[in-house]
């Protein structure tokens, strides 16, 4: 997720609950061409051992430039590459690019095989169509005649950004395409699944092989488990720590103004008498210090470790 799944962010949910795999943010093919902007795009490609298997996301639509990035980033130690070709964003799809590749099949095509260049899997994110849901059956057929890896479905159309609900009803026909097409090609799903264990019961049902947790990760940052628990305002409050620690420790290699933590904030702090006011004042420091302090006092004069329903 954009300005999200940053290598900070990615080690607090790993120490929450660890997915199978980890995706980088998105990264900009021009930008990691370009002699310039490479060094704006390097810290969203700042990743550590201890995470692999890493995919890079990337996107764009000039293929010579997804061939020229893929060699790259198998170099950089990468295990895939993840093509996005779903993003919503207006400034991204009416240009062309994201979501707006489903109006362009056959670019999406050029793009899907340049980047097999560099050696690495090659898998696709994307929506069931741009305007309609019936898109889906000529736009996710074409994508499948790609060979690729993995396909990612988010199960709503670019229209329909994240207005309503996915999909679901079409996971059955969607899978039923995919053995007919490519049956070597994995098939994760996405959208509305609020953790690991939902996953699994869709995955069971109707035979996918994964599926990927975005937003869903705000709202309960230990989605991952396999065994679900109660979990309780504390250790929230100690994965907001954690994340500050986090921040701090990989500020040289993703270089981040402090004020980019504050998105970050009503993850951690909810469900607790004076909850409010202190995501109020957090919103309101200016250091990695100011935050910490605020916490202790918080701390200092909570009366309760309370139980969060997640």
């Amino acid at each position: 997720m954009e300005d999200v799944t940053d290598i900070v962010f990615r080690h607090v949910v790993s120490e929450a609950a660890r997915p199978d795999v980890f995706f980088t943010e998105f990264t900009n093919t021009e930008s990691f061409c370009h002699p310039e902007g490479i060094h704006s795009v390097r810290g969203r490609l700042t990743f550590s051992e201890d995470e692999q298997p890493m995919v890079a996301h990337i996107w764009g639509d000039k293929p010579e430039q997804f061939r020229e990035t893929s060699i790259q980033l198998a170099k950089m130690g990468f295990k895939g590459i993840d093509l996005n070709m779903g993003c919503p964003v207006a400034n991204v799809a009416k240009k062309g690019k994201g979501s707006g590749l489903i109006l362009r099949p056959d670019v999406a095509a050029e793009i899907i095989q340049a980047t097999k260049a560099g050696g690495l899997p090659v898998s696709v994110k994307t929506r069931l169509g741009y305007y309609e849901i019936d898109e889906w059956k000529d736009w996710l057929k074409h994508v499948f005649e790609q060979d690729i890896a993995n396909l990612s479905i988010h199960l709503r159309t670019r229209k329909e950004m994240s207005k309503v609900d996915a999909h679901w009803e079409l996971i059955e026909a969607i899978k039923n395409l995919r053995d007919e097409i490519a049956p070597n090609t994995l098939l994760t799903i996405n959208g509305d699944i609020p953790d690991r264990k939902t996953g699994l019961e869709l995955a069971e049902k109707y035979g996918i092989d994964g599926v990927m947790i975005g937003r869903g990760i705000f709202h309960n940052p230990f989605a991952f488990e396999k065994e679900p628990r109660e979990h309780t305002s504390k250790e929230l409050l100690d994965l907001l720590r954690l994340h500050l620690s986090l921040f701090n420790k990989y500020e040289k290699d993703e270089i981040r103004q402090f004020k980019s933590l504050r998105r970050f904030f009503k993850i951690y702090v909810r469900g607790i008498r004076g909850a409010s006011e202190l995501r109020h004042q957090l919103m309101n420091t200016q250091s990695i210090a100011e935050a910490r302090a605020l916490l202790d006092e918080f701390e200092a004069q909570m009366d309760e470790d309370v139980k969060i329903e997640l």
